[in-house]
C-alpha cells in the first residue's frame, strides 16, 4: 500500500521506540530527520527500509489512519 500514511514522532512514541534511536535509524538510511519532525514522513517510504523496527511504526500510523486521523 503506498501513499496511505504519514509517520508523525507519535507514531514512534506508540511503538515505543526513542528519538535518539530513531535519529540514528534516519541518519543510517539517509532520511532527513529535521524535514520528518516538521513534516512526517510516508510510511511506504519507511517501509521500503526494509527494516524491521520500521514496521511497528508504519502499523501504529496505518492504524491511526484507518480510523480517520492523520
Amino acid at each position: 500500500m503506498t501513499g496511505d500514511a504519514i509517520v508523525t514522532m507519535r507514531h514512534i512514541r506508540q511503538a515505543r521506540l526513542c528519538a535518539a534511536g530513531s535519529r540514528d535509524f534516519f541518519a543510517r538510511y539517509g532520511l532527513d530527520w529535521a524535514d520528518f519532525l516538521r513534516h512526517g514522513i510516508p510510511a511506504d517510504k519507511l517501509e521500503a527500509t526494509g527494516d524491521a523496527m520500521a514496521a511497528g511504526v508504519v502499523a501504529a500510523a496505518r492504524e491511526e489512519a484507518a480510523r480517520g486521523r492523520k
